[in-house]
């Protein structure tokens, strides 16, 4: 089974004075990641971290650039705006079908996988005193199923169909959107909502805090069968102790953050990127708290559906990863 697990460094550059000779041999490349306070930012930061430490050697400069997120980002590479950028991969899986989103301009066909970063998983939170143990168990209950047009709602509507449910079997079907859902539930307006997120998150932290809030686990046969059936998803954990009044991991399913590239970057370029990332494997999970449980062989293998980009394939390869 695909598994996650469940990750800033804003890259600030130096003013470094360089030779006129260096400037024309230096190469600069850019990632596209998310709002300046999202792990979108900061993977891209903590990426270009690395590879500005290297950069003698390879003779690339990485900036970030805080972009609207996955789809901005998608389309900005196929403009060759953008050599890199951060994306969920369901906005991957649909780019390379062209499909949703990107009905209108077809399928991105240079699209190129790098790596996954993190997970955003399914996030299921109770309030403590509904007793509920597992999502059917919230039939008959208050529940938050997103705002319509996120992420979060698109992901309950399709749990609810693989588990025969639908919002009516709930007694309050709400629509609130994630910097309201936490106070809802802790003022016993809803008995739980659902929040597909990376973590450790502030909106999952603070009613877990404030009024011991508790993780559901998202998991059997149809969960099973929906990872099986939609190659976006992926199981996911939660670890256990990462929020207050939940000291067990818990298991559910989500998409990843994933890295992605165009065919038309050269290859040493997506070699030197990976590298550094992996050659530096250590540090790059210190670079943030949803880092710290990542493994390489999952990172190349998990939530990716654009074909690797050969510089990629070329270092995993040397490591024996493929």
């Amino acid at each position: 089974m695909k598994k996650l697990t469940v990750i800033a460094a804003a890259l600030a550059l130096g003013s470094t004075l360089i030779a006129p000779a260096a400037v024309a041999q230096q190469k600069f490349v850019t990632i596209g990641t998310g709002g300046v306070t999202g792990v979108y930012y900061a993977a891209g930061g903590a990426i270009c971290r690395l590879m500005n430490k290297e950069r003698a050697k390879h003779g690339i400069r990485c900036s970030v650039e805080s972009t609207g997120g996955s789809v901005y980002n998608v389309n900005t590479i196929k403009a060759g705006e953008l050599d890199f950028g951060v994306v969920q991969s369901d906005v991957q899986f649909n780019a390379v079908k062209g499909q949703a989103q990107f009905k209108d301009g077809g399928p991105h066909a240079d699209l190129r996988a790098v790596f996954s970063v993190y997970p955003e998983a399914l996030t299921v939170l109770s309030r403590k005193e509904a007793n509920i143990k597992k999502f059917e168990d919230f039939k008959g209950k208050r529940f938050n199923v997103g705002n319509p047009g996120s992420g979060t709602r698109d992901t309950v509507n399709i749990l609810l169909g693989a588990l025969n449910m639908k919002t009516g079997d709930f007694s309050l079907t709400s629509e609130l959107k994630p910097d309201e859902h936490g106070a809802a539930l802790c003022d016993n307006k809803i008995d739980g909502f659902a929040y597909v997120v990376g973590s450790p998150a502030a909106n999952i932290q603070d009613p877990t805090t404030t009024c011991g809030a508790k993780l559901v686990p998202i998991t059997g046969p149809a969960v099973d069968k929906l990872i099986k059936d939609y190659p976006y998803f992926a199981a996911a954990t939660i670890p256990g102790g990462m929020y207050p009044g939940n000291p067990d991991a818990v298991k559910t399913f989500g998409v990843m953050a994933s890295f992605v590239s165009s065919a038309k970057v050269p290859d040493n370029v997506v070699y030197a990127m990976v590298s550094a990332v992996f050659d530096n494997f250590e540090e790059f999970k210190k670079l943030h708290p949803a880092f710290a449980n990542l493994d390489p062989k999952d990172m190349i293998s998990s939530g990716m559906s654009a074909p690797l980009h050969p510089g990629a394939v070329k270092y995993y390869k040397e490591k024996g990863w493929m």
